[in-house]
């Protein structure tokens, strides 16, 4: 096993983790405040390329658009899993 396919999560972990981040407000119809902005998520969390990805509506630009999650939000959930 090389070590890409040691610290890639597999699906099902990143099934688990859009699951969760849903539980804390990562989830259709909240808001979120990011990048400076306030967003109406319009999607539930899910695996985008090698990150979490939701789809939001800009406040400001009033246009939707992806975001991808930043790498310490995905932590934080990751660590709470291993605590839980």
């Amino acid at each position: 096993m090389d070590n890409a396919t040691k610290t890639s999560p597999s699906s099902a972990e990143m099934q688990e983790m859009c699951e969760r981040l849903k539980n804390i407000g990562y989830a259709m119809y909240n808001r979120i405040r990011m990048y400076g902005e306030e967003f109406e998520v319009i999607s539930n969390p899910y695996p985008d390329g090698k990150g979490i990805s939701v789809e939001a509506v800009s406040k400001r630009e009033n246009r939707a658009r992806v975001l991808r999650l930043p790498l310490p939000v995905l932590q934080t959930v990751a660590r709470g899993k291993a605590a839980a």
